[in-house]
């Protein structure tokens, strides 16, 4: 099968969760501590093997385009200043990595996003759909080893966790075969159900490896209630196809799309670093 080589980022949304910050920042670029989350997910992108990003956007989020952008002057400046930890900072896209930035138009749900990228991927190709909402940490790339096993077994792969069964109802959920160790076939996924009707304690969470087929499942499937096209629609129509496996997340994933995943991520990489980790320590001792 052909190496997976394209990730495609939905970042057309209008980010009202954040709101008033988000009248102006896209909320793919609301800093864990100070990394936008979009540049966490792009480099986990690219350490599993990406080449082309494929950004599918507002007319209103040119602030993404502008992160990646090189700024040489600056460049210059820090490194005739010998201040290589901030040339290093300003490296946030490597040179020869492809970027491609096409507008959504309407926010129309998930699964119409994915749609917006068909004319660039290829009909013998898979490719890998990243959300930066859903900021992982862990110490194995988890996009890596979806893109491995979908080559493998040449069929579309989801990332799954276990979820609390009170926020079970937020999630698509799904019903999986025997597992062997991370990964199963899926039999089915139902979207939010309530907590008696989930067929397992497993949600799909922001990281698919998907087929060219999955534009012609996305054509197929109706709009919601709410009128959005939904990409676990899509992966249910491609279950009776070609089959769905999904993988286990062996990591820690925070909402950032809430504002308590937001500040819980922030907290979680803070107290990685010694220095803040000590000034948190002497602020909540305060609060004794």
């Amino acid at each position: 099968m052909k190496k997976i080589s394209k990730a495609v980022f939905p970042v057309g949304g209008m980010g009202t969760r954040f709101l008033p910050a988000t009248k102006s920042i896209p909320k793919e670029l609301l800093p864990i501590i100070d990394k936008p989350l979009i540049q966490y997910a792009v480099e986990e992108a690219i350490d599993a093997g990406i080449e082309t990003l494929i950004f599918i956007t507002s007319a209103s989020k040119h602030a993404i385009s502008d992160h990646f952008d090189p700024m040489p002057d600056l460049r210059a400046k820090f490194v005739a200043e010998n201040k290589q930890h901030l040339v290093d900072k300003l490296d946030t896209l490597p040179l020869e990595i492809q970027r491609v930035f096409i507008p959504q138009g309407q926010p129309l749900g998930l699964g119409h996003a994915v749609l917006q990228a068909k004319p660039l991927i290829e009909e013998d190709e898979m490719f890998a759909v990243i959300l930066a909402d859903d900021f992982i940490q862990a110490n194995n790339n988890p996009l890596r080893r979806l893109l491995t096993l979908a080559e493998q077994q040449g069929a579309a792969t989801i990332s799954v966790e276990a979820v609390a069964p009170e926020r079970i109802s937020s999630y698509g959920v799904i019903a999986p075969d025997v597992w062997h160790d991370d990964y199963a076939q899926v039999n089915a996924i139902i979207e939010k159900p309530a907590m008696v009707d989930a067929p397992s304690e497993y949600g799909v969470i922001g990281r698919y490896v998907l087929p060219y087929s999955v534009f012609a499942a996305l054509n197929q499937v109706k709009m919601d209630q709410n009128n959005e096209i939904q990409l676990t629609d899509a992966l249910k129509v491609l279950i009776g196809q070609s089959g769905l496996q999904a993988v286990k997340l062996l990591g820690q994933r925070f909402d950032c799309g809430s504002q308590d995943g937001f500040v819980m991520a922030n907290l979680h990489v803070a107290l990685q670093d010694e220095t803040l980790l000590k000034k948190i320590k002497d602020y909540l001792s305060k609060w004794d």
